[in-house]
């Protein structure tokens, strides 16, 4: 490989695909900087650009952060990570007196990135997720920072003071808002037997108020709660920002029970919707580890909407690392929104900038590129009110703006028609016009 003088040219003792895989998130990805790697300390040396050693011991008085082993092992190892500050900033991976930086925020952000500790053993919740809480940013409290581009970005103003003439690409911070539609009616389309059956459960358990409900929208009385699409259609040609649409196609089961996909007005909405925004899919709960059913309403909805399906989302965010992300590679999915929690806002991954996926146990970078969201509107609903939630939120903004990073957040259309203490529809649209700058 040919180096030139604006290039970064990294010095290392073993060039590995997870060296390879961190080292272009970290430069390429998240701070726009164009970077070679080299094993030969002749090119080193000879090289007239900035460059820096990611290795053991320093050659000399060169730009140097010390390695942990982590980048050149293989597989998966249990070992004990000791948290520290790095002026105000959780990091972990100590280097050393003789590194630059105080910590191997490569190491650090690979652990992230790979979700490292979801390959360990861990106890999943009630669906057969990976929790929050055993997570370490969770544990350690920095499930709310992007670390990992905080990291960078602070590497690059240290490297900046050494080597003034770094080039960066532009980059610049974007919002997307994901709605999620698991259930787009609440009453309306289901069919007479579902109607009815839910009717009598409503009136065996005393709901009163459901039944009340559903009969006005049976009636044609009364709009279906859950169908607030042409209100949020409106909203985004008002906002003008980034939206995207993921739609449930599914056959009923116990864990997915939106309408029948060949329900005629069903099927409109969607190509409605698809008229104005970008539209994907949602799949069910088993699709995620059966291939052939999320073959299935992959075609089935790109046959519908006439174009093809790239992205996903999984139903209640259950990624299952590695097997889920090698299915939707599989299925020839190019791009997934499900990498968060759905009850804990953050960042699952440490990134608010998109990163391919790495599979640990076949060490080696994959083609499915990961777009971590921030918010679940589900993960919200333990505040008591709208100011709390903002005050939350825009602490996570803020961080985000400041590395010109992606903020995503996903709603559901579900959360959004429901009658609660906090009005969810209003809580949005502060949403749009705080966050779509």
């Amino acid at each position: 490989m040919r180096f030139h003088k604006d290039m970064l040219l990294i010095y290392t003792h073993k060039i590995t695909p997870r060296f390879r895989f961190t080292m272009g998130h970290i430069f390429e990805q998240i701070l726009g900087i164009e970077i070679g790697f080299t094993t030969t300390v002749e090119d080193f040396i000879k090289h007239k650009g900035a460059k820096m050693t990611y290795t053991k011991q320093p050659l000399q008085n060169e730009f140097f952060v010390r390695s942990n082993d982590l980048l050149f092992e293989k597989g998966i190892n249990d070992f004990s990570i000791q948290m520290g500050d790095w002026e105000g900033l959780p990091s972990f991976f100590e280097a050393g007196e003789k590194s630059v930086i105080p910590y191997d925020i490569f190491s650090a952000s690979f652990f992230l990135l790979s979700r490292y500790e979801e390959y360990l053993p861990h106890v999943k919740d009630e669906l057969g997720r990976y929790p929050a809480k055993e997570s370490l940013a969770y544990q350690n409290g920095f499930l709310e920072l992007p670390v990992v581009d905080l990291w960078a970005l602070k590497l690059f103003r240290i490297l900046e003071q050494r080597f003034p003439e770094i080039k960066r690409k532009a980059k610049a911070y974007r919002y997307t808002s994901i709605i999620n539609v698991t259930t787009s009616h609440s009453f309306a389309l289901r069919g007479m037997a579902r109607s009815l059956g839910a009717l009598m459960f409503d009136l065996g358990n005393f709901r009163l108020r459901r039944v009340v409900q559903r009969l006005l929208v049976h009636l044609g009385v009364r709009k279906d709660p859950f169908d607030n699409f042409s209100t949020l259609i409106e909203l985004h040609k008002k906002f003008q920002g980034k939206t995207m649409f993921f739609f449930q196609f599914a056959d009923y089961s116990t864990h997915d029970k939106n309408i029948s996909p060949n329900n005629n007005k069903f099927r409109h909405l969607i190509k409605a919707i698809a008229d104005y925004s970008v539209v994907a899919l949602s799949t069910s709960f088993h699709a995620g580890n059966k291939i052939e059913l999320l073959r299935k309403e992959k075609k089935r909805m790109a046959q519908l909407i006439n174009r093809p399906i790239k992205y996903s989302r999984l139903r209640y965010n259950k990624v299952n690392i590695p097997t889920t992300y090698r299915n939707l590679m599989e299925a020839e999915f190019t791009d997934d929104f499900s990498m968060g929690y759905t009850h804990e806002v953050g960042f699952r991954a440490g990134t608010c900038t998109p990163f391919y996926f790495y599979d640990i146990n076949l060490e080696e970078q994959q083609p499915l590129k990961v777009h971590p969201f921030a918010v679940h509107d589900y993960a919200l609903t333990k505040h008591a009110n709208t100011g709390e939630i903002l005050e939350q939120i825009d602490a996570i903004y803020r961080h985000v703006k400041q590395v010109k990073g992606q903020f995503v957040t996903v709603f559901s259309n579900e959360l959004l028609g429901s009658k609660q203490k906090i009005s969810w529809l209003e809580l949005y649209q502060n949403f749009l016009k705080r966050y779509y700058v």
